[in-house]
């Protein structure tokens, strides 16, 4: 069973990060099978702006893109991707950075000629999908400079827990957020417990059937309560 720190923390009132929740759910008998924080893994990944993208001196396929990374001066890159242009907002790496894909630490190197520092980057090469065709292409109103995991939308941890038949009191994020409150990780939060009304009547019929003596049946319908 997956869910996010954010979903969790609606029912649990809590200051604990992920990592402190894994142990705890593992301390009551609840077996966590990963915790997985896109935040720390892509936190050397930051939003640029390509300011602009011309066609690279000495090859075809390749765009020499001058990049506004919101860190000082624009970046000269050599980016391959066929869907690099002018005033879009990308997902820079700068030297040093160790991509995921590859587990390679991205250099300043030379490419046809022309030096390039840093690297703009496709889905798969961060291991978020199998899109190698081109880079990402974030949203017009990204931020230059802040977090690309915030920019995607992937700034919240998601624990997976390994349930037993035995626990179906936890088969719901409620279910694992009381057992954590009961456990002195925070305070649960009451939801609205109030019925909800009627506003039509609904079509479905219900009805039971008894087994009489010398055979055959008794049907009684029950009528269903307004939807």
């Amino acid at each position: 069973m997956k869910f996010t720190l954010s979903w969790l923390k609606n029912p649990l009132e809590t200051e604990a990060d992920a990592a402190a929740i894994a142990d705890k759910l593992t301390n009551i008998g609840l077996e966590v099978e990963s915790v997985d924080e896109p935040g720390t893994r892509l936190k050397a990944f930051t939003v640029a702006h390509v300011i602009s993208a011309e066609k690279h001196p000495n090859a075809d396929r390749l765009r020499l893109c001058m990049v506004d990374t919101g860190a000082g001066a624009p970046v000269q890159v050599v980016c391959g991707a066929p869907n690099a242009h002018t005033g879009m907002k990308a997902i820079f790496a700068k030297p040093g950075t160790v991509i995921p894909a590859t587990g390679a630490e991205l250099k300043i190197g030379t490419i046809r000629g022309v030096e390039s520092r840093g690297m703009l980057c496709s889905g798969r090469e961060l291991l978020l999908n199998d899109d190698h065709d081109g880079i990402i292409e974030l949203p017009a109103d990204a931020v230059v400079g802040e977090p690309a995991a915030k920019a995607l939308g992937l700034n919240d941890a998601v624990i997976d827990v390994s349930l037993t038949p035995n626990r179906g009191d936890c088969t719901s994020v409620y279910g694992i957020a009381r057992d954590l409150a009961a456990a002195g990780m925070g305070r649960l939060r009451e939801g609205d417990l109030s019925p909800v009304p009627g506003k039509y009547p609904s079509p479905i019929k219900t009805g039971l059937e008894f087994p009489v003596p010398n055979g055959g049946a008794l049907g009684v319908e029950v009528p269903a309560p307004d939807g």
